[in-house]
This record gives structure tokens, sequence and C-alpha cells, in this order.
């Protein structure tokens, strides 16, 4: 360790000079600073004053604050790397146990053998660094933990809230569910009325995971409404995102999502697909189908790519299920994949339930497949049903 303040508290005046005199090559090299005290008092005031000692050598018999008594009130200054020896006649064993339980780390005993004060107060600093080190790795832990929090909470501001009742006034009901595998996370889902008639939606997953893939999904999301919400067709606004990252993101990071533009008053759904999942449509007969394939690379690959966009017709009592590969690729014990399969499964088992229980349905079977095997990535899942 650095530069070590000992306190040295004792009574016997010749202490202060032996001390000196035994430990001047240390002191000399910088290596120890010796402070005294020649009673508790006088300690307490020391360490108070100082705030920055390191370790105290207390004798146990002592006028006006005996040692016993201040290794009472040295834990009041709160101080975890703060450690005492005690220094005790030889088989004053009562006092030296009391001092222990008291909170002493180790002692020695008078009279003094100097080479084994040395060993002793060389072992206790090395404890102290120990736990000094160990306090900086929880205070640095700590920080992290509050940026992390901080960056959740606008990650999640940044995300839409749902609001049926608002949503249904435009024959739209909308429910989602967005779970980070970690404080944060590369997933990210919108929906936004681009005019009085048309309704936008995505949802998007970014590759890697913590702090990069939260900026990079703040900043394609903000991208992604902005360039929509002018009435830019799916699959110009991917082309002008992707030129984007091409150029200013960094290598080898990408970012797959699903863009569909509804109008609500002839049902027409217009879509693209930047290398995301399949997005499938629940009929309302119970039916689960992927909607018709377009071309798309995730966005970030290749430059000037050109995004094929596709265009259905919905028919009212659809609903569209959109999700991350969180869903598809939870895993078990066994590092089986939930899979596309039981998640149509589930999806047909499931039809007829309500939009707003789908999402936690699904999720619950995810849950009961892994068993407890804890989650590895960002689930998120955008359900969307054309009011009959």
């Amino acid at each position: 360790m650095n530069l070590a303040r000992i306190l040295v508290v004792d009574d016997e005046l010749d202490m202060k000079d032996l001390i000196e005199q035994k430990f001047r090559h240390k002191i000399k090299a910088n290596e120890y600073e010796f402070h005294f005290a020649e009673d508790g008092v006088e300690a307490l005031e020391k360490i108070s004053n100082y705030g920055t000692i390191d370790l105290i050598l207390t004798d146990i018999n002592m006028p006006r604050l005996d040692g016993l008594t201040l290794l009472k009130k040295i834990r009041e200054f709160n101080n975890p790397a703060l450690r005492a020896v005690v220094i005790s006649a030889y088989g004053d064993m009562e006092n030296i146990r009391t001092a222990m339980n008291h909170g002493a780390y180790d002692f020695v005993t008078k009279p003094i053998n100097f080479e084994d004060l040395d060993i002793t107060i060389s072992k206790t600093l090395q404890e102290i660094a120990n736990i000094k080190q160990a306090m900086e790795i929880r205070d640095s832990f700590v920080a992290v933990k509050q940026e992390l929090d901080i960056a959740k909470h606008i990650q999640l501001s940044i995300l839409p809230k749902i609001n049926p009742v608002l949503i249904q006034t435009n024959g739209v009901n909308l429910t989602a569910l967005h779970i980070p595998a970690h404080e944060v996370g590369g997933d990210f889902y919108d929906f936004f009325m681009i005019d009085e008639n048309n309704l936008g939606f995505c949802i998007g997953d970014v590759s890697g995971k913590g702090i990069p893939a939260a900026i990079l999904m703040a900043v394609c999301k903000t991208a992604l409404k902005s360039i929509a919400v002018t009435g830019t067709p799916p699959d110009e606004c991917f082309q002008t995102i992707n030129r984007t990252l091409v150029q200013e993101s960094p290598e080898n990071v990408y970012v797959t999502a699903f863009y569909g533009k509804l109008n609500i008053k002839t049902d027409e759904l217009e879509y693209s697909n930047a290398g995301h999942n399949p997005i499938y449509l629940i009929d309302s007969r119970g039916e689960v189908n992927q909607l018709p394939h377009v071309d798309g690379i995730p966005l970030g690959y290749i430059n000037d790519f050109r995004y094929g966009k596709h265009k259905i017709k919905m028919q009212k009592g659809n609903t569209l299920f959109l999700y991350t590969d969180g869903v598809n690729e939870a895993m078990d014990k066994d590092e089986n994949e939930f899979s596309e399969t039981r998640l149509v499964n589930a999806l047909k088992e499931f039809s007829n339930s309500e939009l707003s229980d789908l999402n936690k349905l699904i999720m619950g079977r995810v849950q009961e497949f892994t068993g407890g095997i804890s989650q590895s990535d960002d689930i998120t899942m955008l359900s969307l049903l054309l009011l009959p």
C-alpha cells in the first residue's frame, strides 16, 4: 500500500523514541508515518483531526481512557478499513481476549519484540490494503449500478407507454411486453399515428448487449420514427437508416427490424423487414401464418441495399404478433431452444385469448419451457389487433 499512517497510543514516555528508532528506515522511505498519543482521549482527538489513520497500536492500561474503551469508541468512526493492534503485558491474557472480542485485529506483548511487531504491522497493513481494495471495487460497482439504473430508466422512458383506450379509438388495439436480460438492452418497439389514417408500428433488435446496444437502440428507434412520420414508405425508411448505420456505427454491429404502416380506413398493411424474425398473423379462426416474405438484411450490413416491401389487406379480427429472438431462442437447461414451432403452437393455443393477455401467456409458456434458467437475451413482444 502507499504511505501508512500509524497511531501509537501508550503512556510510556520512551515509546515514541523506541518506535522512531526501530522503524527509522521505513519512516525515511515514506512507508510509515507515526503519530503518538498518551491515552485514549488524545487518540480519539487525533483520529478525528487526521481522519486518515490506517492502523492503531494501543496499550490497554492507560489513564483517562484505557485501550479497551478506545476499541469500543473507534467503532463509532464507521471506518471498515481501520484496524487496531493491542499491546499488553505478557500474561495479561484476560484483557487481551477482551480486546480481541472488542474488535482488535491482533496483539503483541511487552516487553516488545520489535521484529515481531514489524511482522504484525506488515500483516495488518496488508489486511487493510485488501479491505480498501474491496471497498474501491464495491464503490465502483455501486457507481456503475447507479449509472445502469439511470440508463434503464432513460431507456424505458424512450419506449412508448401502452394505452389501449387511445389506440382503440382508431380501430386498433395494441399491447407490448419488454423484458431486458440485463439492466439495459438492445430491443425496441414503437407505435405512432403518422396521420389521421395511418398507424406506424415497429420492433427491432440491436446486436450485442449492455449500454452500447442500448445507445444504438435509442438512435435507431428515434431515427425510424422521425423518418416514418413524414409518410415515407417502410422500405425507404430502412434504406435511409441503413446508409447511416453503415457509415457511422461500429463494425459488426447491426440491427434487425420490422416496420409496418397500417391504413386504419382501408385496413391495408404496407411493411418491410430488415432481417428480423417472421411476423405472424392470427386470423379470426385461430389460424397462424407468417406474413409474406420480403427481401431484407439487417440494418448496418451493406450500404445502398434496396429493401423490399409488401402490401396486404388485413381482415377485421386479425392479430399481428411481433417479437424478438429472445423468445424463440430462449433455452432450457439442456440448451434446447423454445423454437418457432413451439411459438406457433402457443399462438394457436392462445388465439382466442384477450389481446391484453396474449404476450403474458406467451411469456409464461417460454418461462415454463426454460424452467427458471436465467434469461440470456432481451425479450420483446408487440401484438396488434384490428378490431372487428
